[in-house]
């Protein structure tokens, strides 16, 4: 009994422990209570539209045609061993892209960076996909069309 009440006291201050530096746990892989944001852009000039289908291992976000401007997000929490990944399709007329928008970073945290540790942001423009590297304010193309 008094070993349980020692493995409750060390979980009630690990807990306090997170929740007073939530700065410093959000970038310690596995423990990021971050609310994170994902944004999928039509980013076309023109009128094409952008079919895109996202879904993560437990979670099927459907299918979604965006005009011009249209914008399709989602917010979640990344799970508790941190392997939370999103994937999208993504259709335009004769060209497609499918990747991974969200995943899994135990090191060099290259997505995290870009999208400042909250909101990530996919752009479809007619050259390729693009990632918003939000510190430096600029999109850097990531994904070519594939035809």
């Amino acid at each position: 009994m008094r070993a349980l009440k020692g493995i409750a006291v060390f979980y009630l201050c690990a807990a306090l422990a997170l929740s007073i530096y939530p700065g410093s746990s959000a970038k310690a892989p596995g423990l990021d209570p971050t609310d994170w944001h994902v944004h999928v852009v039509n980013g076309f000039s023109g009128r094409r539209a952008l079919v895109v289908h996202c879904k993560s291992d437990v979670n099927d976000l459907g299918t979604h045609t965006l005009y011009p401007g249209g914008d399709f997000n989602w917010n979640f929490h990344v799970n508790l061993p941190g392997s939370t990944r999103f994937t999208c399709d993504f259709h335009a007329d004769k060209q497609h892209a499918s990747f991974d928008v969200f995943w899994k970073e135990s090191q060099h945290m290259w997505l995290r960076t870009r999208c400042n540790w909250k909101a990530c942001f996919w752009t479809a423009k007619d050259d390729g996909i693009y990632l918003k590297n939000v510190p430096e304010n600029h999109d850097e193309r990531i994904h070519p069309w594939e035809t």
